[in-house]
């Protein structure tokens, strides 16, 4: 996708805001556990807390209410998160997944094997799942302060890697670290994973009845002996997600405009509800739930984690432990050779390709990233050893393996760059070919100051002209603004797009392209081959001529033309906006792309 989709910019955003939080608390409880008040510090932490309701009853001490409490929150994001982009994400083409996926599960044996070399002998052993672990927040944290000034295509790898990741870290937690299962109970569980199904099944639209089925399910699966984070990636996974329906959208905006008109209570709850019904329930629990995962759950989770005490010999008894060193080779060597050496194997073998853009210097340096394994990494320490020594030196060796893997990411990046000449990880920014006032399709003066150009697909149901952006900028710019349409059909998620996209360029030998391009983003919904005729008719054109342009190899030729310049500039998906010959990245309303067309002329007001 040249533009990301608006709820996995958000993801990056708020992991890399929360980086911030999460290594402060890290400080906060190194601290605290050193200091004279670290008393304090154990006893918070033991602190019972219990729920009761009636007969039932539901007590556990602090450490365990954020541990498989609010850490259950940060895997149902994890799975509302892999839900999305396995429905209309990163996840829903093979190509694209292939490679991380490889990547991440090399990224998980490797270390695993490592560490099981170094540390093998009685209850250690049972820390290797420690080492299979990545923190999405602290890793892309780092990556925005060590990594390529423009990550965006690595952050999406990496990204698709770490989902993958937290799946399988979760499914060993599950099967590996939890306590004696309850079957009885196991059968609640399975039960209630079909609730998020049937509201599904039933167009069930509002949020509260699905987080009322995962908080059950949650319940259920703590009363079954299954560690919380399975129930919460379940959960996650089982709610649906879809792209907006363009119907829903028009619905929405007849409402809300409804409500600017009548500024009443009921019409403005009706205003308020078309907008939820035409976002999905998944897009919406993640955009209310991520910040609080990210901003107060993770460095909660790590308040309460990362407190070692390395008074008393401990810090010395930690750095000759076999646990501690096995835990940094894991992370810190076993990562960027699982990570980069699956990753070049996959790419070798066909499975796939990295994302375009990330070289594979760039590679490492994300897998050296990924090293970073400290949420998951602490979460399973607290699980696999009962011996607090034990799992005091897997905190050490967590901590240590955090700054070790962030300093070696950023020689690897700097290497990258140096020898490689790999500086940038992003899909290229500028138009590749510049605007052809000869050969373009251009509406509005062609020497106008301003240019905008779209790269769309007649069928595509959000480009400019079927939102109405494009008629509202030249209503706005007049004759300041040219506007330039660039065809990009995408056959597989719209099979009538490349037909229409012939046509229009057929109807533009007899002179009429820009009423043909209108009429078939009027009827983008109909666009058989009997439709297009019917159309050219309806304009007077000369149907004969039209349909043996329609079949000509240059009309074809003129469409591939169009696609490989969008490929060339770094367009993947449609609408892709330039302006001024630069690549417009996050909302292409009205609003927004009139604010880049003043800037890129240098801040001034439109007519």
């Amino acid at each position: 996708m040249a533009q990301l989709s608006g709820p996995v910019r958000r993801f990056l955003a708020t992991e890399v805001g929360g980086a911030g939080l999460l290594l402060g608390a890290v400080v906060v409880a190194l601290l605290w556990a050193n200091s004279p008040w670290s008393g304090s510090y154990e006893s918070l932490w033991a602190t019972e807390a219990s729920f009761s309701l009636g007969d039932a009853d539901l007590s556990m001490d602090l450490g365990h209410w954020v541990s498989d409490g609010l850490m259950a929150l940060f895997f149902f994001v994890i799975g509302l998160e892999v839900r999305y982009e396995l429905s209309v994400g990163e996840l829903t083409h093979r190509r694209r997944v292939a490679v991380p996926a490889v990547a991440a599960l090399g990224g998980m044996a490797v270390p695993a094997l490592l560490y099981l070399a170094v540390a093998s002998d009685g209850e250690a052993a049972k820390g290797w799942g420690v080492v299979i672990g990545t923190d999405t927040a602290f890793m892309l944290g780092a990556l925005a302060v060590v990594g390529p000034r423009f990550a965006t295509q690595l952050r999406v790898f990496l990204l698709a890697l770490t989902v993958i990741d937290d799946i399988v870290a979760v499914t060993v937690i599950g099967l590996v670290y939890s306590e004696a299962v309850r079957p009885p109970d196991l059968l609640v569980v399975l039960a209630l994973c079909g609730v998020p199904v049937l509201l599904s099944r039933l167009g069930t639209w509002r949020a509260t009845p699905y987080v009322l089925g995962v908080l059950a399910l949650w319940l259920a699966t703590v009363q079954a002996g299954l560690h919380a984070s399975i129930a919460g990636v379940l959960g996650g996974l089982l709610v649906p997600a879809h792209a907006p329906v363009r119907e829903d959208v028009e619905r929405a905006a007849l409402r809300f405009r409804a409500f600017r008109q009548s500024p009443l209570a009921g019409v403005g709850l009706s205003a308020r509800t078309g907008l939820a019904r035409a976002v999905s329930v998944n897009e919406r629990l993640q955009t209310v739930l991520h910040p609080w995962a990210s901003y107060v759950v993770v460095p909660l989770f790590a308040l309460a984690n990362a407190g070692v005490d390395l008074r008393g010999g401990v810090l010395a008894e930690a750095l000759s432990s076999p646990v501690t060193w096995g835990v940094v080779l894991g992370l810190v060597v076993g990562k960027p050779l699982g990570v980069g050496l699956s990753a070049v194997a996959g790419a070798r073998l066909g499975l796939g390709e990295p994302p375009r853009g990330v070289g594979p210097g760039q590679v490492l340096g994300g897998a050296a990233l990924s090293g970073i394994g400290f949420t998951v990494s602490l979460l399973i320490a607290g699980l696999a050893f009962d011996d607090r020594t034990l799992r005091d030196q897997a905190t050490v060796g967590v901590l240590l393996a955090a700054v070790i893997a962030t300093a070696l990411g950023w020689l690897l990046f700097r290497a990258a760059a140096v020898l490689r000449g790999e500086r940038e990880a992003d899909l290229p920014r500028v138009l590749d070919r510049p605007v052809d006032t000869e050969a373009d399709h251009i509406r509005g003066p062609r020497d106008a100051p301003l240019t905008l150009v779209e790269y769309g697909d007649f069928e595509c149901p959000f480009c400019a002209r079927a939102t109405g952006v494009a008629r509202e900028l030249r209503e706005r710019f007049g004759d300041d603004l040219r506007y330039v349409f660039r065809h990009l059909p995408l056959p597989d998620v719209h099979p009538h797009a490349e037909l229409a996209a012939r046509a229009a360029v057929a109807a533009d030998a007899q002179g009429r392209f820009w009423e043909m391009h209108d009429l078939l983003f009027t009827h983008h919904e109909h666009l058989e081959i009997e439709d297009i005729v019917g159309y050219a008719a309806e304009l007077g054109l000369d149907v004969e001529a039209f349909l043996r342009d329609l079949d000509d190899e240059r009309t074809a030729a003129r469409v591939r033309a169009d696609a490989a310049s969008a490929e060339a500039s770094g367009a993947r998906g449609t609408p892709t906006f330039f302006v001024g010959g630069r690549r417009h990245t996050g909302p292409y309303d009205a609003e927004t792309l009139a604010r880049e067309l003043r800037e890129s002329a240098g801040g001034s007001p439109a007519p």
